[in-house]
């Protein structure tokens, strides 16, 4: 008898990593690399990976938490890498994390992490179901679970704005 193959995508299918020389348009006004430029870039990988992922067009609903942990530098090189964490009906959430290399002395630093969700849309840009994820390593079973944390937190906190009527 064959075995039936799982229904959805491995986190692997769908992984995405991009790496940008950090250039004098992207510094803020310390000479450091502007955090809204990051974010811009974190979103657009971030995207592209749910893209991957759902096969259709997709739209940033939340940015979830943005951790930025140590400065960038002009001419550092930024990589970015962006997975799956979790997919519900619509939805999926995206964790990137973002490094810095200097790309004279090679020494890489952990400069931020993001967890952003975006929904997929149809043709007439309602939202439309996404495939599942299928987490295969421990990591990615480690982020699923927390994935599925934070999305049962947003869900608390979208009831109780409710409730105050925002």
């Amino acid at each position: 008898m064959a075995k039936s193959k799982p229904a959805g995508r491995p986190v692997s299918e769908s992984t995405t990593t991009s790496v940008r020389i950090m250039m004098p348009a992207d510094a803020n006004i310390r000479g450091n690399v502007f955090g809204g430029a990051i974010m811009k870039y974190m979103d657009e990988i971030a995207a592209v990976t749910a893209f991957r992922h759902a096969k259709k067009p997709v739209v940033t609903a939340s940015i979830d938490r943005m951790n930025f942990i140590a400065p960038v530098y002009l001419g550092d090189l930024l990589v970015m890498k962006a997975s799956i964490n979790y997919v519900g009906r619509t939805s999926m959430e995206v964790g990137v994390r973002m490094e810095a290399e200097n790309l004279l002395s090679g020494k890489v630093t952990h400069v931020g992490s993001c967890f952003l969700t975006y929904v997929a849309l149809d043709d007439g840009g309602n939202p439309t179901p996404v495939d599942p994820v299928i987490p295969v390593t421990p990591d990615e079973k480690r982020r699923h679970r927390e994935a599925e944390t934070r999305r049962k937190l947003r869900q608390v906190e979208r009831a109780e704005i409710r409730k105050l009527g925002v």
